[in-house]
């Protein structure tokens, strides 16, 4: 017997802890502007993003699971780097200030990083509620049985 509701959900708590962990270091590098050494410059840090999809089994292994439950819930596809321009800042007293006294800066923006914090532990919550359900339903089942 298969327990396809908690693969579900474990499958995306595990997706959400990475998904906080990520915003969590772009939250701790919102102000690195050394985060690479490139070309012989450094550069500031880049906002990192987690890309999720639904885990969808091979046709064969639904083929082959047509009676019993094929895997389900979700994975990380990717964790990509986000491509907009770094914040030009204007502090000519900075390391790191070019000619004209400005500083490029990471493309991290604390409020979108919040609103997405979150909406992770949401998700987070939300699928640990839904895993507790799925354990009271199947005690109870067990019960019945009794």
């Amino acid at each position: 017997m298969r327990l396809e509701g908690f693969d579900i959900s474990a499958s995306a708590l595990t997706a959400q802890r990475l998904r906080m962990d990520v915003i969590s270091s772009n939250i701790a590098n919102a102000e690195t502007t050394r985060a690479a050494y490139v070309n012989g410059k450094y550069v500031p840090y880049r906002r990192k993003m987690v890309v999720l999809e639904p885990i969808q089994p091979k046709f064969g292994e639904m083929l082959q699971n047509k009676l019993n439950a094929a895997e389900r819930g979700v994975q990380v596809a990717a964790v990509v780097e986000d491509t907009t321009p770094f914040k030009q800042v204007y502090n000519p007293t900075h390391p790191d200030a070019d000619a004209n006294g400005m500083v490029s800066m990471p493309n991290v923006d604390i409020v979108r990083e919040m609103v997405d914090m979150i909406s992770a532990t949401r998700s987070y919550e939300a699928n640990v509620t839904a895993l507790n359900a799925s354990k009271a339903m199947f005690t109870k089942s067990l019960e019945i049985g009794r």
